[in-house]
């Protein structure tokens, strides 16, 4: 049984499925659900409850450190980590602010990123 219950919030399909192919090689991670949807991705997160949450904030929508804000407001609140394709200072401190637990780059890899997200809920 897996020990962190995990949800992916990505607009590219292509890189929600790398992310939960790579995260599914961990029997300790079970990637519950995945969504590019900014709507679909808070209600989501409210119906499912995931250990941790997997977001990129950099969208076409704009929407990328609202959603995360939402997330965090939850009861219980997940933890939500950011994980980008390129980091910015701003973007960092901005995500942290909204509520973000982790700030990490996409091409960290697999197994590090695991032993990260596991690490977060030890």
């Amino acid at each position: 049984m897996a020990e962190a219950r995990l949800f992916i919030v990505e607009e590219h399909k292509g890189v929600r499925c790398a992310l939960e192919e790579r995260l599914n090689r961990s029997p300790m991670i079970e990637v519950i659900g995945h969504t590019g949807e900014a709507d679909q991705a808070v209600h989501a997160v409210q119906q499912l409850q995931p250990d941790l949450v997997l977001v990129e904030v950099k969208r076409s929508d704009g929407l990328g450190l609202e959603i995360l804000r939402l997330m965090s407001s939850n009861k219980p609140a997940p933890l939500v980590v950011v994980l980008t394709s390129y980091p910015s200072f701003w973007e960092r401190d901005a995500a942290f602010r909204a509520g973000a637990c982790s700030y990490l780059v996409k091409s960290l890899d697999s197994e590090e990123l695991i032993k990260h997200l596991l690490d977060l809920l030890a």
